[in-house]
């Protein structure tokens, strides 16, 4: 790289975008992703769709066992993986936020500080999971759709994620810290 390359490299990928940047542009891929898709950004989704297909895979289940899932989640479940929207958009997620760490130089891997902290994740992890089930989706459908198309629910769910994460970081604090 040349000294331009670098200089628009450092400007471009080195420092934080601001908020309002970020902002535009989770609003412009939000109308993209709902022009392709035909549906509001979501992600919890795709765990349903993903356990069908390990238990499919691991000889798990019965025809007539996917026969009922179908029926209950839609039949976009079924698809295989290429053909899932909401699995291609998770892994672009995941592919997007390591190449966002690794062009700002900011990709870390992080020693485990003790088994406390691990069970913690572990336990923190498996809650999101569950409550995202129970909800019947996650904070990214429910709070940035919900508002992004409206929706009185996203601005009740805003308010009580602050309070929540609020809460949270407090108890963090208190106990992990």
């Amino acid at each position: 790289m040349d000294r331009e390359d670098q200089k628009n490299f450092r400007k471009w990928f080195k420092p934080s975008w601001s908020y309002v940047t970020g902002a535009v542009l989770l609003s412009v891929l939000q109308v993209i992703t709902l022009i392709v898709t035909q549906e509001p950004l979501g992600i919890t989704s795709a765990f349903s769709y993903w356990a069908i297909r390990l238990q499919d895979v691991l000889g798990f289940g019965t025809p007539a066992q996917l026969t009922m899932v179908t029926q209950l989640l839609g039949a976009r479940e079924t698809l295989w993986f290429e053909e899932n929207l909401v699995t291609l958009r998770n892994l672009g997620i995941i592919l997007g936020a390591l190449l966002s760490a690794l062009l700002a130089s900011q990709f870390r891997l992080k020693k485990i500080k003790s088994g406390q902290q691990a069970l913690t994740a572990l336990l923190g992890g498996l809650l999101m999971g569950y409550g995202s089930s129970i909800a019947a989706g996650c904070n990214i459908g429910a709070f940035f759709s919900g508002i992004g198309s409206m929706s009185l629910s996203g601005w009740v769910f805003g308010l009580f994620l602050f309070i929540g994460a609020f809460i949270g970081g407090k108890l963090l604090i208190r106990f992990l810290i």
